[in-house]
């Protein structure tokens, strides 16, 4: 690291749901703290990420996909999203290799015009279109606002990641680390475990049942040994139908969602995991302000 030079900010990265934000910032930072899926609402906090090298130390807040509220939760990850743009150094505008502008797109681009922040564009997905497709999308976008830099990316491939880092650095300022050069979130491991639990839900139950669906880890706890953490998680859904079909026959589906989140909870703390889930059902949770904090959304944070 030498003296003066070394450079330090935030940066946003936003765009409307399922576009690759998070899949992009785990690759970013070189390991997965978001949680992905194909399904919308898979971000549902800001997640702050940090990456550091010797020339720079870049803080990612992967924020939740902009698009129009439907309930008090939606209107939670909105403004979370939202809020975040006038706090940073840069933000990373996420959009589909594609040349059509949608309306999600269209108000993502009104709210840009409002901040001061240098905006990079990434036209993610490039490894679903071809060359031609790729020089489309970057016609169709460059103009339509005023952009510090317009990148292509596979997020899911890792493509042309390196050079988006490097488009990146030169929009930080100079400054010292925020953190230590071995952090790489500010999430509470409880918190990851939980979404990681969610994660399988998401991926694993049909389309309408994961938005319903909130995670809370009630204990969790490392034996004296060092060898295995205990944790005790419980799937919050908004209907008793819902809770069935989450057990699933003979509590097949839920074993199978615990198997994967456990995996993924073990590759994350590097030990053994013991996981076991319950399920509860609370009526019209995204719609209570009350449980909405409870299940850890809070947007004065």
């Amino acid at each position: 690291m030498q003296e003066g030079t070394f450079k330090s900010g935030f940066c946003a990265i936003i765009g409307r749901p399922n576009v690759g934000k998070s899949t992009l910032m785990n690759h970013l930072i070189g390991q997965k703290i978001a949680i992905t899926s194909k399904k919308a609402q898979t971000t549902r906090n800001r997640i702050q990420t940090v990456f550091t090298d010797e020339e720079a130390q870049i803080v990612f807040l992967d924020t939740p996909g902009i698009n129009r509220a439907k309930n008090k939760l939606g209107t939670y990850m909105v403004n979370v999203a939202e809020n975040t743009l006038s706090e940073v150094d840069a933000v990373l505008w996420v959009v589909e290799a594609t040349n059509y502008v949608g309306a999600g797109e269209q108000h993502i681009l009104e709210l840009l015009k409002k901040v001061k922040t240098p905006v990079i564009l990434v036209i993610n997905k490039i490894d679903t279109v071809d060359e031609a497709g790729i020089a489309e999308a970057i016609t169709t976008y460059k103009d339509l606002a005023e952009f510090a830099a317009v990148v292509p990316v596979s997020a899911l491939k890792d493509d042309n990641t390196n050079t988006l880092l490097s488009v990146l650095k030169q929009e930080m300022p100079k400054g010292p680390m925020y953190f230590d050069p071995d952090t790489l979130t500010d999430q509470p491991e409880r918190q990851i475990a939980a979404e990681m639990v969610r994660e399988q839900a998401l991926r694993l139950l049909d389309a309408e049942i994961p938005h319903g669906i909130a995670v809370v880890i009630d204990r969790m706890k490392e034996r004296p040994d060092g060898r295995l953490v205990d944790i005790d998680a419980t799937i919050i859904c908004e209907r008793d139908s819902h809770k069935g079909i989450i057990i699933g026959k003979q509590g097949a589906m839920l074993k199978k969602i615990g198997t994967g989140a456990r995996k993924s909870i073990e590759a994350l703390l590097g030990l053994k995991v013991n996981l076991k889930l319950w399920v509860k059902v609370k009526k019209n949770w995204r719609d209570s302000d009350t449980l909405l904090k409870n299940f850890g959304y809070h947007e004065d944070e």
